[in-house]
């Protein structure tokens, strides 16, 4: 796995994430769980989707 996702596509991916988490935290949903994938991706710096797509961040 080679790395596809760049400095700035990471740090939003952080924020959208904690920010999904956090409003499932303060809604009382599992809907937060979604908030997982960004920061993951985050945390890989890979993102399966941008590799069909050919983007590279």
């Amino acid at each position: 796995m080679k790395c596809n996702v760049g400095k700035i596509d990471r740090i939003l991916r952080i924020v959208i994430g904690l920010g999904i988490i956090g409003a499932g935290v303060a809604l009382q949903g599992w809907w937060g769980l979604i908030g997982i994938v960004p920061l993951f991706t985050a945390a890989v710096r890979w993102c399966p989707l941008y590799v069909p797509l050919k983007i590279k961040t």
